[in-house]
């Protein structure tokens, strides 16, 4: 899948209404005109809980404050990959930060009043990283994360779904309107397309890396 065969939303809702044979207007029939975008919306999230792929890989850098143990994690945060730290001379000798469980850093830095280099990170809750120990310096931070692109609305036309994945969000969104229109017997229609296109994206991908440190193939 490449960018060639992209779509926008509104040519996504209109190939949704297509496929449905419903919702052509608010006037003929407001229900489902008005429900496909968030049909869409839930497609949006379900893929991004079914797919961890290079397209929702995201880079973050920002600086820790000195004696701040808590950081808010990027906005659409979805999984956290890796966590580095800048030390050394300029702050340009990257560290890795190991993931642990919250416990395990409570137990190993259970005063956060006192600060050293940043050795582990965890999952504060959903929105929030918790570091141990507390930093001494304000270190420069590389986070990479998997994310949950731009969702799709009138003003935000295309996300990386869209361009490269269009099919995909596609047999999503009428994966989703079956339940609603009470047609199921297109759920196992639907189902199969959608997990054909996932599989599809998810061998692409597996062309491209073993694992996190390993290339294959060509970008």
């Amino acid at each position: 899948m490449t960018s060639q065969t992209g779509m926008t939303f509104t040519e996504l809702q209109s190939d949704v209404r297509n496929y449905l044979e419903r919702g052509y207007s608010a006037a003929v029939d407001p229900i489902v005109f008005e429900q496909i975008p968030r049909l869409i919306t839930l497609a949006e999230r379900r893929i991004s809980r079914d797919l961890k792929v290079q397209g929702f890989l995201v880079a973050v850098t920002f600086t820790m404050q000195t004696g701040l143990a808590v950081y808010p994690k990027p906005d659409r945060w979805r999984d956290t990959v890796s966590i580095n730290v800048g030390t050394g001379t300029g702050n340009n000798t990257r560290q890795p930060v190991f993931t642990r469980s919250y416990e395990y850093i409570r137990n190993y830095w259970p005063n956060e009043l006192e600060t050293a280099t940043p050795k582990f990170y965890a999952d504060y809750n959903y929105t929030n990283w918790l570091f141990g120990p507390t930093p001494d310096e304000d270190y420069p931070v590389e986070a990479m994360y998997y994310e949950l692109p731009a969702l799709l609305s009138d003003t935000t036309q295309t996300n990386w779904l869209t361009e490269y994945a269009p099919q995909l969000i596609l047999y999503g969104a009428l994966l989703e309107a079956t339940p609603f229109l009470k047609n199921d017997e297109r759920i196992g229609v639907w189902q199969k397309f959608y997990d054909d296109a996932k599989a599809s994206l998810n061998n692409e991908d597996l062309k491209k890396i073993v694992d996190r440190a390993t290339v294959r193939t060509e970008a």
